[in-house]
């Protein structure tokens, strides 16, 4: 099975640099989007249709935030939109499907870089999450959660560590949560995979960032511990740019 995991920052952008030719070249099996920035009416059926797959998105109440969408070849047997917190879930973040035999689920975490107001908003939404994860892994044994999470765990998954260490993202205190929601039995499929490799993906677009490869690992595959040996491989493409997150391709046996 192959999944794709692109933060698009605009899914109608993304599209004019290549994107519906680098998903019929790859031609994965089920794709998540995060930060679509757009609501279902502005999107043409067509985009995913001619691709083979049917769509389903989360769409942020705030036109042109936020959002999520999920495509997939196979029709699920049920969707979930958002996580149950209205706070969160008017910002269209969330979108699990069950597909019987395993579930995938797509999550666009806050990001607290704006100030001080969201990076309470991104704190009380992780502190959501890490309880609502559980009961999603208890419910669906066999389940894939992909997304960016604005966090980079550790000095490995962040160019400049020391540069960073007050900037929201690499915070003490996120990445202590992520710590902490590793330690509930989710697994961080790159780093399961790779333990000493150090890529990213993501760079801001200032100062040339991504040609000097000042990035950060902020976008991830966590699966069950469980899973741990069903996972095959894990690609992060930097061509084409798509974005200022480069897509993560995951294979894994399910």
């Amino acid at each position: 099975m192959k999944v794709i995991c692109l933060n698009c920052n605009g899914i109608r952008a993304s599209w004019t640099k290549g994107l519906g030719e680098f998903l019929e070249q790859e031609n994965p099996d089920l794709i998540c989007f995060q930060e679509t920035k757009a609501q279902p009416d502005q999107l043409a059926p067509e985009l995913w249709e001619k691709l083979g797959y049917k769509a389903y998105f989360h769409s942020a109440e705030k036109k042109g935030y936020s959002g999520v969408g999920l495509w997939t070849k196979k029709e699920p047997k049920q969707v979930t939109y958002g996580i149950g917190v209205e706070e969160f879930d008017k910002e269209g973040r969330s979108v699990l499907a069950d597909f019987g035999g395993f579930a995938l689920w797509t999550v666009y975490f806050p990001s607290g870089t704006t100030g001080d107001v969201r990076q309470a908003a991104k704190m009380r939404f992780l502190a959501e999450f890490l309880k609502i994860s559980q009961k999603m892994k208890k419910k669906h044994p066999n389940i894939i959660l992909c997304g960016d999470v604005n966090i980079a765990h550790t000095e490995k998954d962040i160019h400049d560590p020391k540069g960073n260490a007050k900037s929201s993202g690499f915070l003490p205190e996120e990445r202590a949560w992520l710590t902490d929601f590793l330690k509930t039995g989710w697994l961080d499929s790159f780093r399961a995979l790779y333990p000493e490799k150090q890529e990213y993906s993501w760079w801001t677009f200032r100062a040339g960032a991504r040609g000097k490869n000042k990035g950060w690992r902020i976008d991830y595959f966590f699966v069950p511990e469980e899973l741990r040996k069903k996972l095959k491989s894990l690609t992060i493409k930097k061509d084409p740019i798509l974005s200022d997150h480069a897509p993560m391709i995951l294979e894994i046996s399910l």
